[in-house]
């Protein structure tokens, strides 16, 4: 790169501060001048105050961070390094939106100088980092990429919730433009992680890595969905065909449910998105979404027929308790639950529907997903099916006296997580399970 000298010590922004930028923006500003910028001004104060509703850092850490915090752009300007954290959805047409990808390059490319290094974290199909965000900044900012800016791609790796997992625990893979940029955000990148940095062959390489990572667990997750329903047909339950196999050395062990939030179940479609575009129409990608998106009404109707097993009709006009509404345990995350489906297909077979979630926002809750919260869980009573729809921890722990005032005489649980044995519940209640 002739004439451009990569910073030892770059000023750096992270843009976006939800489930992925806070935790690098807080691990990186060990290291390094942090900036983290957010257009979310509530989200802001939150951080201020030295909390995280995403539970993602921890309040000390939080509070002793020496990041900066800003919801102006122009703060942006003088930043050596800009990493884009945004989110990357679809839309209802399952088509990859990527307008805040587009929104943040505008914001960056407005504060780049010259010999700065964009790279983006958010999960997109090869070719959009050169060619859809590399011209959205020349553009606004009037500078030629690999040239006077560079352009790099670090996927995200981050699992919410996973406390084994974390940022400073997993293999960070890298690709700059040139290979003095690759060279120089993998020891960036390293100061941050003790498990190594890998250097990807090309920045398409590295997006390509991202995509098909959570594409393949998607596609795992749908076989054993798929097994759960041949093995219910037969009166098996696919926990106990589970317990078998996994004696096995090289089963992979994956478990059924509802497959929602913001990776595994999106990232496939950017997948499918770019083999559509080059003429290619993917089989298995997309057999493994419609699979996984059908579960919640699958396992609704399940716990339909339990009902209906205590009478012809029963589940008309039972009062139904579905404990959990994130999409997966022990995180307040809430995006593209498909516990919101299990609950919409109850209510279409006439249940009386509640509600509860112990780490759920309820005002998020209801503007997401047009639900109302229970409040609080020891004021519960009296229903006739408890559906355990979330492994939270705090589910986990109910005993038999919790059902006991949970549940009506003769009520039933679904536990579709198997988080309860069957000799836990009072005498007079039934356990239903998947």
């Amino acid at each position: 790169m002739p004439g451009v000298t990569l910073p030892q010590q770059p000023k750096i922004a992270v843009i976006g501060l939800g489930y992925v930028g806070l935790p690098l923006a807080v691990a990186l500003s060990r290291h390094f001048d942090v900036l983290g910028f957010d257009v979310d001004r509530g989200r802001l104060a939150e951080l201020a105050g030295g909390h995280d509703h995403t539970r993602e850092v921890d309040p000390a850490a939080l509070q002793a961070a020496a990041l900066r915090l800003s919801a102006d752009a122009g703060a942006l300007a003088g930043s050596d390094l800009f990493i884009v954290t945004v989110p990357t959805p679809v839309d209802a047409a399952k088509q990859p939106d990527l307008g805040a990808v587009v929104a943040a390059s505008r914001s960056v490319g407005a504060a780049l100088a010259a010999g700065a290094v964009v790279v983006y974290e958010s999960t997109v199909y090869p070719g959009v980092t050169e060619d859809v965000c590399g011209p959205i900044l020349e553009e606004v900012s009037g500078l030629t990429a690999g040239r006077d800016f560079f352009l790099g791609y670090s996927p995200e790796r981050i699992n919410p919730g996973d406390r084994v997992h974390s940022l400073d625990r997993i293999v960070k893979v890298v690709a700059g433009q040139t290979p003095a940029v690759t060279d120089f955000l993998a020891a960036v990148y390293g100061k941050v992680t003790g498990a190594g940095v890998f250097a990807a062959a090309s920045i398409r390489t590295a997006e390509a890595a991202k995509v098909i990572e959570n594409a393949q667990r998607d596609i795992n997750i749908a076989f054993v969905n798929e097994v759960t329903k041949i093995f219910n047909r037969m009166d098996l339950s696919v926990y106990d065909v589970l317990a078998a196999a996994r004696t096995k050395w090289n089963f992979l062990d994956f478990r059924p449910g509802m497959v929602g939030g913001h990776c595994i179940g999106v990232d496939p479609y950017y997948l499918a998105h770019c083999s559509e575009a080059l003429g290619l129409h993917p089989q298995v990608i997309l057999a493994g979404r419609r699979t996984n998106d059908s579960m919640g009404c699958y396992f609704a109707e399940r716990v339909a027929e339990a009902l209906d097993a205590g009478g012809p009709g029963r589940a008309g006009g039972a009062e139904v308790l579905v404990l959990g509404l994130t999409f997966k345990e022990n995180v307040p995350d809430l995006r593209n639950s498909k516990v919101v489906d299990l609950i919409a297909t109850l209510r279409a077979r006439g249940c009386r529907v509640t509600v509860h979630d112990p780490l759920a926002d309820r005002a998020e809750a209801e503007a997401l997903c047009g639900l109302e919260l229970l409040p609080d869980l020891q004021a519960a009573a009296g229903f006739d099916c408890v559906v355990g729809a979330v492994a939270h921890d705090e589910y986990r722990r109910l005993t038999a006296p919790d059902f006991e005032r949970l549940l009506g005489s003769g009520g039933i649980v679904f536990d579709l997580r198997n988080m309860w044995p069957a000799d836990g519940l009072p005498a007079d209640r039934r356990r239903y399970s998947i």
